[in-house]
């Protein structure tokens, strides 16, 4: 088993574009999240923006996570 088989996906809203690539994400649950670009979204230049539908893959503290697709 690998590590990202025990990461939680869930939908998300960008809210909020921060320096260095992270951004402020609020969850389809209701709760918030800092979430950092995955490294297939910055080799093909993939733009977020505040606005946009993603799927973060959270961490195991429920705060932080990674966005892993844009919708």
């Amino acid at each position: 088993m690998s590590n990202q088989d025990n990461n939680s996906q869930i939908e998300g809203l960008v809210e909020e574009a921060l320096p260095s690539l992270t951004f402020r994400v609020k969850l389809k649950d209701g709760r918030e999240a800092l979430a950092h670009l995955a490294g297939k979204l910055k080799l093909n230049h993939i733009r977020i923006l505040p606005g946009d539908k993603v799927i973060v893959e959270m961490g195991p503290d429920g705060r932080r996570g990674r966005i892993i697709r844009r919708l």
